[in-house]
């Protein structure tokens, strides 16, 4: 309910494909995170966090610190507005570029516990080519434990990739990911794309 609150993106770019995590999914791989004792304590990071879904979820979760971090001013500005609303502690978002971010050293003392990513697919023309993966380079280099989403038809691709990382994929979960009609080429109400969440374990 809590996550229900949570706005979308007050202005979608489609260079960015910014599509927001519907709270439903955002809880269920929360909730499995939690299970698997990935949050409870632990330092999160929100990789391309958006309006901070993950961020605040992992902080109403009882993580000891949640960072969110995403290339978009009013996104974040939207995250912050609706954490201190939500009255969350132990949060912080900052602003940067995945795709020309090297490590994320100047915010985080060692690697990260957790990971939480939805980076953008490529499946725009529009879209920054290769974000997907310049997501996992910084994700494995700033965290142990690792969530991230990918379109269902990639995931082979993605598992292979992330095993040339020397991360172990441990767990694979899948969800039909609602898209509302964010952009003007959007000729539907809602579109569902098939999507895994990849659970991939640091080995370095």
């Amino acid at each position: 309910m809590q996550l229900e609150q949570i706005p979308p993106h007050p202005k979608p770019k489609v260079k960015l494909e910014q599509y927001t995590t519907p709270s439903i999914i955002a809880s269920d791989i929360l909730w499995n995170a939690k299970t698997l004792n990935d949050i409870e304590n632990k330092n999160i990071i929100d990789l391309g966090c958006g309006t901070g879904i993950f961020t605040i979820g992992s902080a109403i979760l009882n993580a000891k610190t949640s960072q969110g971090f995403d290339i978009d001013p009013e996104s974040l500005e939207t995250a912050e507005n609706t954490s201190q609303k939500l009255g969350i502690e132990n949060i912080k978002f900052h602003q940067i570029d995945v795709k020309n971010t090297k490590t994320l050293d100047d915010y985080i003392d060692s690697k990260a516990d957790t990971l939480f990513q939805n980076p953008p697919f490529g499946s725009q023309k529009q879209s920054i080519k290769g974000a997907d993966t310049s997501f996992i380079d910084l994700a494995v280099k700033s965290a142990k434990i690792i969530y991230s989403f990918h379109m269902q038809s990639t995931e082979e691709y993605i598992i292979d990739y992330f095993k040339d990382k020397n991360c172990d994929v441990t767990h694979l979960f899948h969800y039909k990911f609602p898209i509302g009609k964010t952009y003007s080429f959007h000729k539907k109400e809602t579109y569902l794309v098939n999507v895994s969440v990849i659970r991939a374990r640091n080995l370095k």
